[in-house]
């Protein structure tokens, strides 16, 4: 069965903050960029269990050719992916799980 997603405000905010960065600077990368976030979320949807467990509950995919991790949670009972972080890879990786 495919999971439904959803955005942690949290990741949300990153999400924006991301594809504003990217805009400013060219509207066809920051197309792909949007297009290789819903890609990942494709993939997690469809096969959650499939990707790294990182911490915890916590599991994460790599966007395809952008610098981030799509770090999520599974809500078994709700078929419920919660995607708490757009994490940029270059940031402190002793955060990338911290609220």
């Amino acid at each position: 069965m495919k999971y439904k997603c959803r955005f942690d405000p949290v990741a949300a905010s990153e999400y924006e903050a991301a594809y504003s960065w990217y805009i400013e600077r060219s509207i066809k990368a920051a197309d792909n960029f949007v297009m290789a976030v819903d890609e990942a979320i494709t993939a997690v949807c469809a096969n959650p269990h499939r990707y790294k467990k990182s911490y915890n509950n916590l599991r994460e995919i790599v966007l395809k050719k952008y610098p981030f991790y799509l770090i999520y949670l599974i809500d078994e009972r709700k078929k419920l992916i919660i995607i708490t972080s757009l994490y940029h890879n270059k940031r402190d990786p002793d955060k990338k799980h911290v609220k």
